[in-house]
């Protein structure tokens, strides 16, 4: 008996879903885009929030920013649950065999002791400036609008705990479990740390989640990542006798480096909108200057921590170098900066 096999083309009747292709046309789209365009709740919502009794659940009235359509507010990086997943375990791979050189090779343990304390009163503290982007991403994932700009945000809590957790484990691995009490005690008291706790708490409580986007993300960010990880860990540190240190945080500016192309993407779509453009790039900058002369304010006695001992206007040197950093980055969105 003889079987014939055919083959056939069944043609779909549609490309994608009919939300994504009200933005790319009936083709076939990206697992991105069908992830996140059109996803945002708009209407059927059941009771208001009784918390913000003038807002709905999903309203665009709580942030200044002005925009016809949120779902321009896209992550280049193309972040979905899996990709951004998918992403991070290759990373965690390789700082997990970052740490099994270390300890191999006991590089920690061969640290000048004086080096290795000056780095703990330096990296320590800054688990609770991790942990405050972890909440402040949060609300901007609650309180904002559009899923291409809340889901990345989420993301991007979800990594600033990963930076918390990566300095706990750091000082775990230099030194005895106190070290991380003596971290948490000069958060709250030593002088040196408090105008940054200060400028953390007040981003805690802004309400509009597009200035604490900028406050947070963009303005701290922007300055204390490079400032203590480029130019503390791996310019001072590491070539002090400290490399291990700079390979048990690689992950920090790696991740940072890439966050920023999601953030600088954010401000200069928003700054851009056609019909708002001059009403939210006036805005987007008054948030920016108001809030990175705060946090130039607030890092200048940490860096004084991190430098001083070098030379008398180290730390003014590298602060300054940072922030004109961060400003021509800034500029390249548009902002008038």
């Amino acid at each position: 008996m003889n079987i014939a096999l055919q083959a056939r083309e069944i043609q779909p009747l549609r490309q994608t879903f009919g939300r994504v292709a009200a933005y790319t046309g009936d083709k076939p789209a990206s697992r991105y885009l069908e992830a996140t365009l059109g996803v945002q709740p708009t209407e059927h919502f059941h009771y208001r929030p009784t918390w913000e009794q003038g807002f709905e659940i999903y309203d665009t009235r709580r942030t200044a920013i002005v925009l016809k359509d949120w779902n321009v507010l896209r992550d280049p990086r193309q972040f979905y649950y899996a990709s951004w997943t998918i992403a991070r375990a290759r990373q965690q791979e390789a700082m997990e065999a970052n740490y099994q050189f270390v300890e191999s090779r006991g590089l920690a343990q061969k640290m000048p002791g004086a080096l290795r304390e000056q780095a703990l009163r330096v990296l320590m503290p800054l688990r609770h400036v991790a942990w405050g982007g972890n909440m402040n991403n949060c609300d901007i994932c609650a309180r904002g609008y559009g899923t291409p700009f809340t889901a990345p945000a989420m993301f991007h809590a979800m990594d600033q705990l990963g930076v918390a957790q990566y300095l706990t484990r750091l000082g775990l691995a230099l030194r005895e479990p106190g070290t991380l009490e003596a971290g948490r005690n000069a958060w709250l008291d030593d002088p040196v740390w408090q105008p940054l706790r200060r400028l953390v708490e007040d981003t805690l409580v802004l309400k509009d989640p597009m200035e604490l986007f900028v406050a947070q993300n963009l303005a701290l960010d922007g300055q204390l990542y490079p400032l203590i990880f480029s130019h503390y860990v791996d310019d001072h540190l590491a070539l002090r006798g400290a490399a291990a240190v700079a390979m048990l945080t690689s992950f920090i500016p790696e991740w940072h480096m890439e966050s920023s192309r999601w953030v600088d993407a954010v401000v200069k779509t928003a700054s851009g909108e056609s019909g708002h453009a001059e009403h939210n790039s006036a805005l987007l900058t008054h948030w920016y200057l108001q809030w990175a002369d705060r946090a130039t304010q607030a890092l200048e006695p940490v860096a004084l921590l991190a430098f001083g001992a070098q030379e008398s206007d180290a730390h003014t040197q590298v602060l300054a170098q940072v922030r004109a950093g961060l400003d021509a980055r800034v500029r390249k969105t548009g902002l008038a900066v």
